[in-house]
């Protein structure tokens, strides 16, 4: 039996996962809190889910509006992995503020009203962003008489594109848990 030399194409295979698909960058902006650990914590569900990490832009001298560090992370990995990678981080707790193409596009403007401040503000906005496609853009707080009692919190949530209602009626349930009062989204006017 004669020697047979087996050849292929390195070049289609080249980049190529054992899936048979091309690996594909994409970004995803995170939002952590400042504490040791957090960034590995976010690292390792896009570990775990079959990404690359290419770079990671650390914003550590920039806050959002809630007091926390904004992280960019450009991955590689399929197509088909990339959800996966997304959800993995949403259920380790880590605030995605955008993935890929997926851009929050529409903007959901409330007040909520009465006892803010001792109903734990952090808790409420932790908990609307935790379970609801949107996050924190702006937030306004009014306090006249101090702690105990009313106060006002205007919040500018960003919402994905078609999920305002949802996350209102949201907003709506963890108010009431919370015996706040919500007015209906606010239209902001142009001068």
């Amino acid at each position: 039996m004669a020697d047979e030399a087996v050849t292929t194409d390195d070049a289609d295979d080249e980049g190529r996962t054992d899936g048979g698909e091309r690996p594909q960058t994409h970004t995803i902006r995170l939002e952590l809190v400042d504490k040791p650990g957090e960034l590995l914590s976010a690292l390792r569900p896009i570990a775990e889910n079959g990404g690359n990490l290419l770079s990671i832009f650390h914003e550590r001298g920039n806050l959002t509006p809630r007091g926390h560090i904004p992280v960019e992370v450009d991955v590689e990995c399929p197509p088909d992995r990339f959800e996966t990678i997304v959800e993995a981080l949403r259920d380790e707790g880590v605030n995605v503020i955008q993935a890929g193409a997926e851009r929050y596009g529409e903007q959901l403007t409330l007040l909520l009203v009465g006892d803010i401040v001792d109903t734990d503000l952090s808790d409420t906005l932790q908990r609307i962003e935790s379970s609801t496609d949107a996050t924190l853009a702006d937030l306004s707080l009014s306090a006249p008489e101090g702690r105990g009692g009313a106060s006002s919190a205007r919040l500018r949530l960003a919402t994905r594109t078609g999920r305002m209602d949802e996350v209102f009626d949201h907003v709506r349930d963890i108010a009431d848990e919370k015996d706040l009062d919500v007015i209906e989204p606010l239209v902001e006017v142009a001068e």
